[in-house]
């Protein structure tokens, strides 16, 4: 066996029915496997439940699954304590309800330790990386006490990589959730779509002296759902129950009903080795504009490189592209906070 053999991450050992094993070159090592035509082949030696888990993703573009954490009783009880005092509920009852509007809490896991162990729970990472065929590393944590009654949206644009895909969000339950209390919304086969990005929608954001958000891409994405006539499906779990969604998966919160229910949870965004990652919103490709992302992985603690087809990306050239997005996003979230500001009043 050759060196480039061991390798090479596209080249793959697989039996091949009884006449026993046959290597596989893999044509498309910058898709994941899960979203690869070859996904099969490449998931074969899979146990049966990663196999379903990879079926349900590629056909519907979620899963859902039993959060892998024995100890999941006592971490969640103790995430709802300890982030409890973080959130302005009295005003969140007072018009944030009304208002359409959620809470959370961005990162904690920087300063609670069980909101880290949630979100590198090594089970949980194993099969993301063992679906997506490269390692998955978490680097971002969202915790929720209520509904988010988000619109719904795709990740893509906030967080993406190139190649496009290695990507993906795990929602966990900490509590049983029931109609009123805003489930979330998905939109199944949606994450087949095309990635949408500016060139599509006709926007230079270089060119529009401000830093735009999701809203741009509503129309397009509700005329897409209207077209397609695809029906929201919800998700109702038990207390310890997730939800893996693909990258380019339409999905966002309900509104909730009633303000006197709570909707306890965690997301956990993760990306995966080996890509460029950026925030194609922000973004004009060829014309210059990349919003490079430098994130950090929260199992080590590290930043991760830009990489590109096996290279370093130079981190002059990131730095460089990154600087105007930086300042651009200081006005935009100045401009938020403005708005919150005021409608609080």
């Amino acid at each position: 066996m050759d060196a480039w053999f061991l390798c090479n991450p596209s080249r793959r050992k697989h039996e091949d029915g009884g006449r026993g094993m046959s290597d596989f070159v893999n044509p498309l090592p910058g898709v994941p496997h899960v979203e690869s035509p070859f996904r099969e082949r490449l998931l074969q030696d899979a146990d049966a439940e990663t196999q379903r888990i990879a079926r349900d993703l590629d056909t519907n573009g979620f899963a859902a699954v039993d959060f892998p954490e024995p100890d999941f009783e006592r971490i969640s009880e103790a995430i709802k304590r300890e982030l409890h005092g973080r959130y302005d509920w009295a005003e969140w009852h007072k018009s944030g309800h009304a208002q359409g509007i959620g809470m959370r809490v961005q990162d904690a896991w920087t300063f609670n330790e069980n909101v880290k162990k949630i979100a590198v729970n090594a089970r949980m990472l194993e099969l993301l990386s063992k679906l997506y065929g490269r390692r998955a590393w978490p680097f971002q944590t969202l915790n929720f006490p209520v509904g988010t009654q988000q619109p719904f949206h795709t990740d893509t644009i906030h967080f993406s990589s190139i190649p496009e895909r290695y990507m993906c969000g795990v929602w966990v339950a900490f509590e049983d959730v029931h109609e009123d209390s805003g489930p979330l919304i998905y939109y199944p086969g949606s994450h087949r779509w095309p990635i949408y990005a500016n060139e599509h929608i006709g926007v230079c954001v270089a060119e529009l002296n401000r830093l735009v958000g999701q809203e741009l891409y509503q129309d397009v994405w509700r005329a897409r759902v209207e077209q397609a006539g695809i029906r929201p499906h919800y998700f109702f779990p038990k207390k310890g129950q997730a939800l893996i969604w693909a990258a380019n998966l339409l999905h966002g919160g309900s509104p909730q009903r009633s303000p006197d229910q709570t909707r306890w949870s965690q997301v956990t965004h993760y990306l995966f080795d080996d890509c460029a990652y950026y925030t194609p919103m922000h973004s004009d490709l060829v014309y210059g504009n990349i919003c490079f992302r430098q994130p950090l992985d929260i199992s080590t603690g590290k930043a991760v490189p830009n990489m590109y087809a096996g290279h370093p990306i130079p981190r002059r050239f990131v730095q460089s592209k990154t600087a105007r997005a930086k300042v651009a996003l200081k006005e935009y979230l100045w401009s938020w906070r403005s708005l919150i500001a005021r409608l609080r009043r």
